[in-house]
């Protein structure tokens, strides 16, 4: 067995935190003496103890000059937790293997470097495009100070997401629609138009078969604060606020008549008389927003798609015909005037969920 092999352990630890660590990263930790794993650990959840600490003290004193497997750079400084580099070094570990620095250009290589001149032997790069794919958020909030953004929708081979009269229950199938609760419990926030919320009612939470999950930030995009009070988005009772964005020419009376409780209104920046989805990623951001799926209607994907904040797509279709030009499409308004216009998407991968099929992609930036 190779470093690949225990980083493939330590990738796989990683993943117990999904939907928990935000806005900290996904990190698993391996403890491995003579090819054998004696301590494993994952970062459970923000400001809890990071996920070396947990692997060193599961293998105790089998430490000593063993191996430590980690998905990203051992911190050297103090945060809300101290610095595993003194916790790696206490333990008497010989050797740290890394999968990827840390993205932050104000730490990257301090916990390596400093390991390093203390006689621990550093390997860095081990699975390395793994863990940047499975930290894709945390590496870009700390880049951008923007979430990341991922655009979902259900649709009929033939493009539709809705049928002539509006009727999407359901496009896919039970195992896509579950596999579409692991993206929720996943992200920091779904975002939604209002149409949506006036067509469909939904709750939009998280709901995951055996396990318990954790309800993300549902924000809607709302330019006249059309929403109904009585919408269940606004009157479920979850730990997950609501956010209705609104523009600022909406009057308070308006304001007055939405529940109170677990709901916000924020003015977002119009452009054309529709809200700035571009500005409204930075506004986010500062709030705190690391990861946003976008999951419909059309107007809200094509807007997304046209402002330039999409990161990543996950479109599921159904071996469904719509069979007419009269249903709903995945984007609305204006599209591309030319092929070469097209938003492009590398890093392609496909994924069976019973008759149904996801693509997934990424947007290249020019």
């Amino acid at each position: 067995m190779n470093d690949e092999h225990f980083m493939q352990m330590a990738l796989e630890a990683a993943e117990q935190g999904r939907g928990y660590t935000s806005p900290n990263p996904l990190v698993g930790a391996v403890v491995v003496q003579n090819g054998v794993v004696v301590g494993r650990g994952f970062h459970q959840f923000a400001g809890g103890a990071h996920a070396e600490v947990h692997a060193i003290d599961a293998a105790g004193d089998a430490a000593r000059g063993a191996t430590l497997y980690v998905n990203l750079e051992p911190c050297n400084h103090t945060g809300r937790t101290p610095p595993c580099t003194h916790k790696i070094l206490s333990a008497g570990l010989r050797r740290v293997v890394i999968a990827m620095r840390d993205p932050n250009p104000q730490v990257a290589g301090g916990g390596a470097e400093f390991l390093k001149a203390q006689g621990v032997e550093i390997i860095c790069g081990v699975c390395e495009d793994q863990a940047q794919r499975l930290n894709e958020v945390f590496i870009n909030y700390i880049r951008t100070d923007r979430p990341f953004v991922t655009a979902k929708c259900a649709a009929t081979l033939d493009g539709r997401i809705a049928t002539r009269t509006g009727d999407s229950k359901w496009v896919t199938g039970e195992e896509a629609r579950a596999f579409v609760h692991e993206l929720r419990h996943a992200v920091d926030a779904i975002m939604v138009g209002v149409g949506t919320v006036a067509a469909d009612d939904p709750l939009l939470t998280t709901r995951l078969k055996g396990r318990p999950s954790r309800d993300p930030i549902r924000i809607i995009l709302d330019t006249r604060l059309r929403i109904a009070p009585t919408a269940r988005v606004l009157n479920h009772c979850s730990e997950a606020e609501t956010i209705l964005v609104v523009g600022k020419e909406v009057p308070a009376s308006a304001r007055m008549r939405m529940p109170t409780k677990g709901v916000r209104v924020i003015d977002g920046e119009l452009r054309d008389g529709r809200l700035d989805l571009d500005r409204l990623m930075d506004q986010l951001g500062r709030m705190g927003v690391t990861s946003i799926l976008i999951e419909g209607g059309g107007r809200t994907l094509g807007s997304a798609c046209r402002s330039g904040i999409v990161d990543k797509v996950c479109f599921f279709y159904a071996p469904l015909l719509s069979g007419g030009d009269d249903g709903v499409p995945i984007c609305s308004g204006a599209g591309a005037e030319t092929m070469r216009d097209c938003i492009r998407l590398d890093r392609i991968r496909t994924r069976r969920f019973g008759d149904d099929v996801m693509i997934e992609g990424y947007v290249i930036r020019t």
